[in-house]
């Protein structure tokens, strides 16, 4: 019993620092990477399908991303779904591929993306804590109903803090490393 309720709570835990690790990669540096398009929906034929289903997703270097539709007919779709994303990139085709610059950004955009990264890991904070209280409800709940005794508890209570302070660590790490890689000129 205690030792499902733990586990559970470990997993869920686990879920919310890569749902965080998700959101970190969706807020662009100023260096290209495949992973930014991943969101996008291209309307291939009325149903709308990943980019990375309908086209070929590539770095064309540092700063460009290269995306080659397997179908020509598809090039200007896959253009227009990028443009009307919410990433503000401006792509331009050239024959069969099209290209996305990544463009530099500014300071001030530097600092408005470090805000919005603390708001992502507030929230990824937010849900441990909310699965520890979770956790820690449950167990109180085997407690009252005679299922475990006071001490394994109490035990228990202590594991599920120690899980929540490594996955506030993990969290912090991951925070570090994005405020870094937006600062970095």
């Amino acid at each position: 019993m205690i030792n499902d309720v733990k586990k559970s709570a470990e997993q869920k835990m686990g879920k919310s620092v890569e749902a965080l690790k998700v959101d970190l990669g969706k807020v662009r540096t100023g260096r290209a990477h495949t992973g930014l398009l991943d969101h996008i929906q291209v309307d291939y034929y009325g149903s709308m399908l990943p980019l990375a289903q309908v086209a070929n997703v590539t770095l064309a270097d540092a700063r460009t991303i290269g995306v080659q539709p397997w179908e020509k007919k598809m090039i200007p779709v896959v253009e227009k779904a990028i443009r009307d994303s919410d990433l503000g990139l401006n792509p331009a085709t050239s024959g069969d591929v099209i290209r996305i610059p990544m463009p530099a950004l500014t300071e001030e955009r530097r600092r408005e993306l470090t805000k919005v990264v603390h708001k992502e890991a507030e929230n990824a904070r937010i849900a441990v804590r909310n699965i520890r209280r979770d956790a820690n409800e449950h167990l109180k709940k085997l407690l009252k109903d005679k299922a475990c005794s006071e001490d394994d508890e109490r035990h228990a209570q202590h594991d599920v803090q120690k899980l929540t302070d490594r996955f506030i660590a993990e969290i912090e790490k991951l925070l570090q490393a994005k405020e870094a890689d937006l600062m970095a000129v």
